[in-house]
């Protein structure tokens, strides 16, 4: 039977939890030592070693992905607890073409490996990769599966991780409109890839037509301060110190209404992290394009040329 004929669900949970259920915890993780940044194209560094990291709409299974960067990242970062807030897997994505890579599978295969060695991995699903959320409570291959979670910083700040689509109201209350946007946006990727092909070959650095194209739109900025506003309202109800989001795709760290308001970002084109130091300071981490590793190389290339 060809993978686009599987059940959905039974497909989603094989491909982020096969081959863990069987394993066993390796052991307890050793306090984290200080360590500069890396390079992050010296494969002979180590790595950075923070208390937690947080990061989301990673999109696996879309050509969108920027898997590659994504595992270069993940090798480089160690930290205690990792936590995934949601979009981890597109399923809305998979359902109409199947995609799946070998870079997807590494991607997933880390996850479980950095869960098998110790990092507490937290999964919070998010609205493409809903089908994670009835298993909710559960734990597969060491990682438990939330709706959301309470995070206390080393400095005692109590933040509340979530995805974030329960405070869009297209995803809500107009999910055929969700879906839509999400063609379009799917659509814009593709391209955006075109276009930065071109102008890597020309030398130019990344940059992202789809990001352009929101900032342009006021709709799009107003739906961004509502959907932070909204955010940080249910924040300061529940009586947390601020929350931990995803969902936008768009990283940040601010104060909103006297709260702390978070976002991690994305992995199809900011590729960024949020990252929790030893202290408890908290700092938006961007890892640089698929593009640079060429451009470093024609750096060094000038460099010795001179």
């Amino acid at each position: 039977m060809r993978p686009n004929q599987l059940n959905f669900k039974q497909q989603f949970a094989e491909q982020l939890f096969s081959k863990a259920t069987r394993e066993e915890n390796s052991g307890e993780l050793a306090s984290p030592p200080s360590m500069e940044p890396v390079d992050p194209f010296d494969e002979e560094q180590g790595s950075n070693r923070y208390r937690t990291i947080w990061i989301s709409d990673i999109h696996l299974g879309t050509a969108g992905c920027q898997a590659d960067a994504l595992l270069h990242f993940l090798k480089h970062n160690e930290s205690d607890t990792l936590y995934l807030v949601g979009d981890i897997i597109d399923g809305w994505q998979l359902r109409k073409n199947w995609f799946w890579p070998q870079s997807h599978n590494d991607v997933i295969q880390k996850v479980l490996r950095k869960a098998r060695k110790g990092t507490q991995v937290v999964f919070i699903p998010g609205n493409h990769d809903e089908a994670a959320r009835q298993f909710a409570g559960m734990t597969f291959g060491d990682i438990p599966i939330l709706d959301s979670a309470v995070h206390v910083t080393a400095d005692g700040k109590r933040l509340w991780v979530v995805h974030g689509d329960e405070f869009d109201q297209v995803v809500r209350y107009a999910k055929w409109l969700a879906y839509l946007g999400d063609t379009l946006y799917t659509f814009a990727l593709t391209l955006n890839r075109m276009l930065n092909n071109v102008r890597i070959k020309l030398g130019y650095p990344y940059w992202s037509l789809s990001q352009f194209l929101k900032q342009q739109v006021k709709n799009a900025v107003n739906f961004i301060l509502e959907f932070e506003h909204a955010l940080i309202h249910e924040a300061k109800h529940r009586g947390y110190d601020g929350v931990v989001c995803g969902h936008i795709h768009k990283a940040e760290i601010k104060q909103v209404d006297g709260l702390l308001y978070c976002n991690d970002g994305d992995w199809v084109e900011s590729l960024t992290a949020l990252v929790e130091h030893p202290c408890g300071k908290l700092e938006i981490v961007h890892w640089p394009h698929r593009d640079l590793p060429a451009r470093k190389q024609k750096a060094l290339e000038h460099a010795n040329a001179e």
